[in-house]
């Protein structure tokens, strides 16, 4: 007669040998991305660690190479908005797994590179194959020593260049002062700026916010306005052509805003024919999307 602790033994033995595989294993992700299923909100009747869970996230999967199509490695690609970011391999591949479903900006960078960003509309259930292409930047100076108050480098031209007076300016302190839940609050303050709304895909949706410049027309939004866009940099990086203003980071992580209406006023490093609308520099605390000049 098998004793009773044997017997019991013996039970438990049976039911962990035929438990689910899934149940079993641990899927390594990327810091950043999904969070850990314990503790994770799920839509009510759907169960942590399910494929119905798993079903509301996607995969991006890259590839970055120079002009003449050779990979490069040690490309860095972060989202903005997030502290996440990947570097490429030997063959200038990358993959980014549960990825929540959304818009996303994906921001390009390597050293002695121009940076480049994109638009990604992430799918549930979906794999986005996508290719970066970065031309070289000239090569930069080395970086002089200055033993007063510490500030970056991006933001002492910040200052030099408010100082000068030519575009419209706004400090980390002004930013503060006006405490904005959303970007455009801010934007809307700017003369220079015009905050034009237009409908989502199909003239539903929700709304999407550009700016425009308050000074001159061209182009066309959704609804058949004339429109002339502004090109935003965020840390130097430019942002694709219109840009939805609802993509940029926090107001609480934004240390200064310059605007320049026109050519004839911006940096010598940012003018280009394809800009004569304006352009915004908008520069943050963490400098999450610094790139190198354009």
């Amino acid at each position: 007669m098998v004793p009773n602790r044997l017997r019991l033994a013996l039970v438990l033995f049976v039911l962990v040998a035929h438990a689910p595989l899934a149940a079993q294993q641990v899927r390594r992700t990327l810091p950043g991305t999904r969070p850990d299923t314990a503790a994770a909100k799920t839509a009510p009747g759907v169960r942590p660690g399910t494929a119905a869970q798993q079903d509301a996230y996607g995969v991006i999967d890259g590839l970055v190479t120079d002009t003449s199509l050779v990979p490069l490695r040690g490309a860095r690609i972060s989202i903005l908005r997030t502290s996440l970011q990947v570097g490429t391999g030997l063959n200038g591949r990358f993959r980014i797994v549960d990825v929540p479903s959304g818009q996303y900006i994906v921001i390009v960078r390597r050293a002695g590179f121009h940076p480049t960003s994109a638009v990604l509309q992430v799918s549930a259930s979906d794999t986005l194959r996508l290719s970066y292409t970065l031309s070289e930047a000239p090569a930069e100076l080395a970086p002089v020593t200055i033993t007063a108050q510490r500030m970056s480098a991006r933001m002492t031209e910040f200052e030099n260049r408010r100082k000068q007076g030519q575009g419209e300016f706004m400090t980390q302190e002004q930013i503060e002062r006006h405490n904005p839940a959303y970007p455009t609050e801010l934007l809307r303050l700017f003369s220079s700026i015009n905050v034009a709304m237009t409908k989502g895909a199909g003239g539903g949706g929700e709304d999407i916010y550009y700016p425009v410049s308050a000074r001159a027309t061209g182009g066309m939004t959704s609804t058949g306005e004339a429109a002339c866009f502004m090109t935003v940099f965020v840390d130097n990086v430019p942002m694709p052509v219109p840009f939805s203003l609802d993509l940029l980071p926090s107001p609480r992580q934004m240390m200064g805003i310059e605007v320049y209406a026109g050519v004839a006023t911006m940096p010598i490093q940012y003018a280009s024919l394809n800009r004569s609308c304006g352009i915004i520099l908008v520069w943050t605390k963490d400098g999450s999307g610094e790139g190198s000049k354009p």
